[in-house]
């Protein structure tokens, strides 16, 4: 397999990974400041996936 073939698809598939491209103005993490899954207008504390999971590790092994 062409190598740098390889490495272009690759490339292609992590741009643009963080940030939602379309819908409505998401929600900042309340920790890292990443965008959400969760539109600006929900109330609350507002995680993004990757913090979400890490607090849902924390709070299960805390009791």
């Amino acid at each position: 397999m062409d190598r740098g073939a390889h490495d272009e698809v690759n490339e292609s598939v992590d741009e643009g990974v963080d940030e939602p491209d379309h819908g409505p103005p998401f929600a900042e993490c309340v920790l890292c400041r990443k965008p959400t899954e969760y539109a600006e207008s929900v109330r609350g504390i507002t995680l993004c996936p990757v913090c979400e999971w890490q607090e849902a590790q924390r709070t299960a092994c805390s009791g």
